[in-house]
């Protein structure tokens, strides 16, 4: 069984521990990123830990952008996860080079409390600085999105927050 692997990077001034919902309602945060490596035939297990804080975000005045790869979200997926229909905008990315540009320059608007994105291939330090800096700039949550590879590149995670739950195990 694979468990999500969490890369998160937070830039923040502040010390004091808060939950992201939390941090992001007053103005201790500037930005957060995190790498969610997950495994395709179990995407519950990513949905378990992501929904509630996208439906914190959903009360926000602000959009969620979802970069989708092939599918389209489900309206009724989407009203059955308690997400705000309203503020959930999605966008089918047609070449991994156009989804990181995209979500760098949605974090950085300011215009949306959450972009997810997913990815093929591991961030380069390069693309990873440009997600935090946007991140920062616009005081939103970015999610890359990477499903696990069969190799298992046992690659570990620059910097962070390492998640274990007794969910998984």
């Amino acid at each position: 069984m694979h468990t999500p692997n969490y890369r998160t990077h937070i830039a923040s001034s502040s010390s004091v521990a808060l939950t992201p919902a939390e941090s992001f309602a007053g103005n201790d945060a500037r930005g957060l990123i995190s790498e969610v490596v997950y495994s395709e035939d179990q995407p519950w297990m990513t949905q378990m830990v992501l929904l509630p804080l996208l439906q914190q975000l959903g009360q926000q005045s602000r959009w969620q952008l979802w970069l989708t790869p092939q599918q389209k979200l489900s309206r009724q997926w989407v009203q059955a996860s308690g997400l705000p229909l309203t503020k959930v905008m999605q966008v089918s990315q047609l070449d991994p080079l156009f989804t990181v540009d995209a979500m760098v320059k949605a974090l950085q608007t300011g215009n949306y409390s959450v972009v997810i994105g997913w990815l093929s291939e591991e961030l380069t330090d390069e693309e990873y600085s440009r997600f935090s800096n946007a991140a920062e700039k616009g005081n939103a949550i970015g999610f890359i999105m990477r499903p696990t590879r069969a190799s298992g590149s046992g690659c570990r995670p620059r910097t962070g927050l390492k998640i274990h739950s007794s969910l998984y195990h």
